[in-house]
């Protein structure tokens, strides 16, 4: 089975390698009661991060979710990179495909299946909901380097 690779560490910085997208295959994901999810990778701890849940996952022509599932209380945010597919949101399935980009709400029921010919590679961002407020900004803390 695949690992990440740490690439360096420092006080204030984590950086690890899950090697090139056409290898995501290589992961394995392990569900609980002997089942595995193949091509899939959570990055969250390799990475110490405090505040987010990342993964990576690669999806050959026809897979799909193995199961339909919501949160209580994280956001997530999926990214196409590589393929095509369809996205089930409740009741709602649209198209999408490289580029794409699917905020899901924590209750939002969610499930993804691969309609391409090629593999379907995405990146799925998982975040505590209402967590950004006005007292943020985008550009950082207003520190000019």
């Amino acid at each position: 089975m695949k690992e990440l690779e740490v690439l360096g560490e420092g006080a204030n910085f984590t950086a690890v390698s899950a090697g090139s997208f056409d290898e995501l295959g290589g992961f394995e994901l392990p569900m609980g009661g002997g089942a595995t999810v193949k091509g899939k990778v959570f990055t969250g701890a390799a990475l110490k991060s405090t505040g987010m849940e990342m993964s990576l996952q690669t999806m050959a022509p026809g897979q799909e979710s193995p199961f339909v599932h919501a949160h209580k209380k994280h956001e997530e945010l999926y990214m196409v990179i590589k393929g095509e597919g369809e996205f089930k949101v409740d009741d709602k399935v649209f198209p999408i495909a490289e580029g794409s980009l699917v905020r899901i709400a924590p209750a939002g029921k969610r499930s993804l299946r691969n309609t391409g010919k090629d593999n379907l590679v995405v990146m799925c961002i998982q975040y505590m909901a209402d967590s950004f407020g006005p007292d943020d900004t985008p550009a950082g803390d207003g520190i000019i380097y």
